[in-house]
């Protein structure tokens, strides 16, 4: 019976490889692969680079990078260079007319005057009435004016001033977020009784601050973006060396954990199994103890009813009770595995052993990372800096607006006449006082801006998709150096001179198209995800029960096509490595070999990928958890070399080395899951093409054969150091 469920499968799912005599690794003699996918990556690379120098020849990220005044030039740089703050005359305009946190990336323009300052005012002032009979320099400010006005020479009135708004009427403490000099929302509360009644301003007080508060609460209620930001510049500052000490702690912790692998495997990996067993009994006893003690005061569910303070459930028996069932289940569950897969196990640990022993052999692997890390790195770098320049390309629009539409003839201006705020001569409108040319926005209309959406979209494209041949060719290149180490009869003299090298350079050679398509393929699914959660997000409001389900259900199912994708890119790459062929049929043939093995499939590579994950997870936490104590300041150092109580935010260190520790755990353990699922393809492949007989014998290690009991039964050349 189980002969015939064999034979079904083998039909089903393709027959077994078949042994070839001169077969003894990744083979030589190949071609160029997937040809036709190689031409199109090319031209769309060639794309990419066309519009990156569009986007640079008609983009201009000081855009978004610098506010503007009303005149169109940008504050902080160039002749404003020692004025980097925007500030607006009239917030109540700005608060009534504009949303600040949607248009701060566009301009921030709103109908009042706008000039670069040097720093931006932190008191109450407005011009009281008796200040109108006085002359203009004992009234306003010089640096909160427009430049072309001077106020020690000027002729003109505190009204006529006021009127064309060459100085401001009023202002209150702002502080400075983007560049741009917004309303303290904190200090609003304090506004003087001197407000009220001023012309040009609410009756009351409180209208005033409700005013201001109503625009611009949601940016900056007690949140000052630039002050934080220079806080946190300023603790890594004063840790950036500690920091790098406790990555590089991770990195020597990362590699001595796969070196000693190679040695202590067995031992470290049932400590690992026998830690989650007594973490789980330890979940048993103690979710006991809490439902025995809450169970003895008689604190049950019913007593609490229904509260949105979710610590009070763990106050009653029946959290603690559940809590127990699952805990027990899991623990169950756990031990039944260990129980009839103990086997698998065992051939787990001695895939583990020998992918220690091949990164051992070729320690450049564990380097090869830096190497996608900086193509990676310049893919994003391109990609972020092609659309910063595409979202800014078009020159800057400027219309004359009545700065006080309330005033004679000023209600014929409408904003719709372009001008040129340099040329701009405000005598033209002689009813309108305050005739302004500022600017609006920047020019969508040109061909090059039409199809500024389909460029931003093309950008993404190409960037996943380069992305992904980067993590591709990454795998690829790992994949053709382990398996010319398994596939080294006598190991290590048969192993071939630099097989790193000859791997990436054999991937380059034959594989691009090979490699593209499969890359292609991932990023067609993850552009679709990408519209399920554009779409989700603008009609999240407006989509009733089933359509939400529907949604929910659509995602859910382009996630796990990703994932299935990965992985038969993974696999299928690792077949191109070895032998050669296009994508499709590496990807048939590495399909059809994992489903005639499905169950040490599922048993073996998963068992592996969780002691690997529980390795990562052991570098990252103890290095994460040494970080905490000594950021927190709970870790002294002798003498005056660093005092915890000097950081603002002891947390961001915290994070940048947990977050640096993940990555750098990331890369050395992506080395060696390449290396176990590489290693793990060979084997099941030798046991299909072999039968340990003097013609036939397997190049699996001796501590597998004994795992399965198999033998050579003569040597081919001798074993050699294995």
């Amino acid at each position: 019976m189980g002969k015939k469920q064999e034979d079904n499968s083998s039909s089903e799912y393709g027959e077994p490889a078949q042994f070839d005599p001169t077969f003894n690794g990744p083979i030589h003699k190949r071609g160029c692969t997937d040809i036709i996918c190689c031409i199109l990556f090319m031209l769309v690379i060639l794309g990419y680079m066309v519009v990156g120098i569009l986007a640079w020849l008609y983009g201009d990220p000081r855009h978004v990078l610098y506010p503007r005044n009303s005149t169109g030039m940008f504050c902080g740089i160039g002749e404003n260079k020692d004025l980097p703050s925007l500030f607006y005359f009239d917030l109540l305009k700005c608060a009534t007319s504009t949303n600040i946190m949607a248009a701060s990336l566009n301009g921030l323009q709103c109908p009042t005057t706008q000039v670069c300052v040097k720093t931006c005012p932190n008191i109450f002032w407005a011009v009281p009435i008796a200040a109108y009979i006085k002359p203009a320099k004992e009234v306003f400010s010089q640096e909160l004016c427009v430049p072309s006005i001077n106020l020690t020479s000027t002729t003109l009135k505190v009204q006529d001033i006021l009127n064309k708004e060459l100085c401001p009427l009023f202002y209150t403490p702002t502080i400075s977020v983007l560049g741009r000099c917004l309303p303290n929302i904190t200090a609003l509360g304090d506004i003087p009784q001197t407000f009220a009644n001023l012309p040009g301003l609410p009756s009351s007080i409180n209208d005033t601050a409700n005013a201001i508060k109503n625009g611009t609460g949601d940016l900056v209620n007690g949140f000052n973006a630039r002050d934080v930001g220079v806080r946190i510049f300023e603790d890594f500052a004063s840790s950036w060396h500690w920091i790098l000490l406790g990555l590089v702690i991770a990195m020597m912790v990362s590699l001595l954990f796969l070196l000693l692998l190679r040695f202590t495997a067995p031992v470290m990996i049932w400590v690992l199994i026998i830690g989650l067993l007594a973490a789980g009994a330890y979940g048993i006893w103690h979710c006991y103890w809490e439902y025995s003690n809450y169970k003895a005061a008689s604190a049950t569910i019913s007593n609490v009813g229904f509260t949105t303070n979710l610590s009070t459930y763990l106050q009653v028996q029946e959290t603690w009770l559940a809590f127990l069932i699952i805990v027990a289940v899991a623990e169950a569950v756990l031990l039944l595995t260990l129980i009839f897969l103990r086997t698998r196990i065992l051939i787990a640990i001695a895939l583990i052993q020998e992918s220690s022993k091949a990164v051992g052999h070729m320690m450049s692997t564990l380097i090869f990372p830096l190497v996608t890390f900086v193509l990676l790195v310049v893919c994003v770098a391109y990609w972020g800096v092609t659309a910063l320049y595409l979202a800014t390309s078009g020159g800057p629009i400027y219309k004359v607006v009545a700065l006080n539409s309330t005033q004679d003839s000023c209600d014929q201006i409408n904003g719709t006449l372009d001008c040129d705020p340099l040329n701009f001569n405000s005598t033209l409108y002689p009813g309108c006082p305050s005739a302004r040319c500022i600017f609006i926005k920047y020019n969508d209309q040109g061909l090059f801006q039409r199809n500024m959406f389909n460029l931003q979209i093309y950008n993404v494209f190409a960037f996943l998709w380069c992305v992904n041949f980067v993590l591709a060719l990454g795998q690829c290149t790992l994949a053709g150096a382990f398996a010319s180490y398994y596939w080294a009869f006598s190991k290590p003299s048969d192993i071939p001179t630099f097989p790193l090298s000859q791997s990436f350079m054999r991937t380059l050679r034959y594989h691009v198209g090979s490699l593209a398509f499969g890359a292609l393929i991932l990023t067609l699914v993850q552009i679709v995800r990408i519209i399920l959660e554009y779409i989700d997000h603008k009609t999240r409001e407006a989509q009733n029960p089933c359509a939400r389900f529907i949604m929910c259900c659509l995602k859910c199912c382009f996630w796990c096509l990703e994932k299935f994708i990965k992985f038969i890119n993974r696999n299928a790459f690792i077949m191109v490595a070895i032998y050669g062929k296009n994508f499709c049929v590496s990807a048939k043939n590495a399909f059809s070999l994992l489903m005639r093995n499905i169950i040490r499939v599922v048993v073996l590579d998963k068992v592996t990928d969780l002691l690997l994950f529980f390795g990562k997870l052991l570098v990252v936490g103890g290095v994460g958890v040494l970080a905490f104590f000594f950021f927190s300041g709970r870790i002294v150092l002798p003498g005056d070399t660093f005092h915890a109580e000097t950081l603002n935010y002891y947390w961001m260190p915290i994070i940048t080395v947990v977050f640096g520790s993940y990555l750098i755990a990331h890369g050395f353990f992506s080395v060696y899951n390449m290396c176990v699922d590489t290693l793990f393809l060979c084997f099941l492949e030798d046991l299909e093409r072999h039968d340990g007989t003097p013609d036939k014998p397997y190049f699996m290690s001796k501590n597998l054969m004994k795992i399965l009991n198999k033998t050579n039964k003569g040597p081919k050349k001798g074993k050699g150091k294995d």
